[in-house]
C-alpha cells in the first residue's frame, strides 16, 4: 500500500470541476501523485511479461488493420474452441505496448482461454485525436470475431478487459453500435473495466488537455457514460482504494449509471491497491480481477462479496 504525495498548504483557487480548483483537478488525473511506486510497478510488468513469454512461448503476432500500429498478440490455450479474452492496455493513451502486458497471459491460458492483446496508435501519433484509436480497437475486436476460429477460439465467446485509458477505450467499444457495422450486437459477452475514465469532460478540463484534442463533439462521442443505451452485456467495473479521487469517482458514477439504466454491473473495490498495482490482480487467478474475469468467462466460481469486493452505494455484487 502506498500513500499519496502531499504538498504544503495553499490557497484554493476558483472551482473548475465539482469541488476542485485547477490544481486539485490536475492532481486528480496524475497517477504519480497517488502511486509514487509507479516506476517500480511498471518495471515489474516488464520483468513478469518476459517470464510469461519464456514460460508460454512467443505469442502469435497478427495484423488486424492497415496501419503499422494495428497488430495484436495472441496467447493460445491448448483447449479446443476456447473463449477469448481481449485485453486493452492503458498508458494515458500515449504509451505502453502489448508486449508489456504478457504478464496477464498465463492466468487465462492455464484456465482454458486465449488472451489477445492489441497494439494501437498513440495520442501523440494521432495529434491528440482519440477517435482513430477507438476505431482501431473496434477493428481489433471485429478481427478477433472473424478470425477466432483460425487460432482455436470460439467467436461466440468473446470478452473484453481494459485498464486505465484502456478501460476508457473498452468503454467506447462496449457502447459501439455493432449492427451498424454489420456485426452482431452481442459480439462481446461481457467486459471487465478497471481504473478507467468514462466521462471525458473532467479529463478535458484537466492538464491532460495539453496532449488531447477534444472538441465538444468528440467529448460527447467518446464518453461511454453517455451511450449506455448501446450497452448490452454484463459489466464489471473496478478501482483501487488508493487511486486518485477522480478515478474512484469515475468508476463509481459509471457503475451507478449503468445500474440506473437497468443494465447488469458489478462494482469491485481493490482495498489497498493503487492504480498500477490493481492491474496485477488480473494476471492472478486468485486475485481480485483475475478471479472475477475468469468467472465471467465461465472458467471459475462466481465472485462473492468480501474483503476487496465491497458492496457500495447499494450496487452490490451480481
Amino acid at each position: 500500500m502506498t500513500t499519496p504525495v502531499t504538498d504544503p498548504p495553499r490557497a484554493k483557487g476558483p472551482l473548475v470541476w465539482l469541488d476542485m480548483d485547477q490544481w486539485e483537478l490536475d492532481d486528480a488525473y496524475d497517477h504519480a501523485r497517488f502511486a509514487p511506486n509507479r516506476e517500480h510497478v511498471l518495471a515489474r510488468y516488464l520483468v513478469n511479461s518476459g517470464t510469461a513469454r519464456a514460460t508460454l512461448g512467443e505469442p502469435l503476432r497478427r495484423a488486424y488493420g492497415p496501419s503499422d500500429a494495428e497488430q495484436l498478440d495472441i496467447f493460445r490455450t491448448s483447449q479446443a474452441t476456447a473463449p477469448v479474452m481481449i485485453f486493452v492496455h492503458g498508458g494515458a493513451w500515449r504509451g505502453q505496448t502489448a508486449a508489456g502486458y504478457a504478464l496477464l497471459a498465463e492466468a487465462f491460458v492455464r484456465a482454458g482461454a486465449h488472451l489477445v492483446i492489441p497494439d494501437f496508435a498513440t495520442a501523440d501519433e494521432l495529434d491528440g485525436d482519440l477517435m482513430p484509436m477507438v476505431e482501431q480497437v473496434r477493428r481489433a475486436v471485429a478481427w478477433v470475431f472473424e478470425h477466432a476460429g483460425d487460432f482455436g477460439g470460439d467467436p461466440s465467446r468473446l470478452y473484453l478487459a481494459g485498464h486505465s485509458s484502456g478501460a476508457h477505450l473498452g468503454g467506447c467499444v462496449v457502447t459501439t453500435d455493432w449492427p451498424a457495422r454489420g456485426l452482431p450486437a452481442d459480439i462481446l459477452k461481457g467486459a471487465a473495466l478497471a481504473s478507467g475514465m468514462y466521462d471525458l469532460r473532467p479529463v478535458r478540463l484537466s492538464k491532460r488537455s495539453a496532449y488531447l484534442r477534444l472538441t465538444d463533439e468528440l467529448e460527447a462521442a467518446l464518453s461511454p457514460i453517455r451511450h449506455l443505451d448501446r450497452l448490452g452485456l454484463p459489466l464489471i467495473v473496478s478501482y483501487g482504494s488508493c487511486e486518485t479521487p477522480e478515478f474512484q469517482r469515475q468508476s463509481v458514477d459509471f457503475c451507478r449509471a449503468v445500474r440506473a439504466a437497468g443494465k447488469p454491473a458489478t462494482l469491485l473495490v481493490g482495498e489497498g491497491y493503487n492504480h498500477f498495482e490493481l492491474l496485477e490482480t488480473l494476471g492472478n487467478p486468485y486475485g481480485l480481477l483475475g478471479r472475477a474475469a475468469l468467472a465471467q468467462l465461465g472458467l471459475g466460481a462466481p465472485v462473492q462479496a468480501g474483503p476487496g469486493t465491497l458492496t457500495q452505494l447499494g450496487l452490490g455484487v451480481q
